[in-house]
């Protein structure tokens, strides 16, 4: 998770909300993504889908099955999907997001067989996310 709090800093820096995101195949980190929305114009850009789409093409598949996928809020209804479409084998995320994660409509927008655990590092990542919107207001 510590991985993905540095992504999301580097979102932080490029004005985007720091959201961070890696994937993690077999002990190595193999793909790494932060929101990059307003760098290019894509509400699809966020961290989930950008390490998502990485991860697939290092892997050379579209399954990521023996993959977890630690990111620093709660994914939103369609980062939920995609790791579901990529068969996501776990994911653990920081912060929850009471206003647009997933879980808000069901757990089970996720594959049945991906793993979910929350919390771990979840007040770094909520600072983050308060401090980022507070130098907004």
């Amino acid at each position: 998770m510590q991985k993905a709090l540095e992504e999301a800093r580097i979102a932080s820096g490029k004005d985007e909300i720091p959201v961070g995101a890696v994937i993690v195949c077999r002990g190595k980190i193999i793909a790494r993504g932060h929101n990059l929305t307003e760098t290019l114009n894509d509400p699809t850009a966020h961290a989930e889908m950008q390490a998502i789409t990485a991860a697939c093409n290092t892997l050379g598949g579209k399954h990521l099955d023996q993959c977890t996928m630690y990111v620093t809020l709660e994914p939103c209804l369609m980062c939920a999907g995609a790791s579901a479409w990529a068969q996501l084998g776990r994911l653990v995320y920081a912060a929850s997001d009471p206003k647009n994660g997933f879980s808000l409509f069901s757990s089970r927008i996720l594959h049945p067989k991906t793993d979910v655990s929350a919390g771990l590092m979840a007040e770094q990542a909520g600072k983050l996310l308060k401090d980022f919107f507070a130098g907004k207001r």
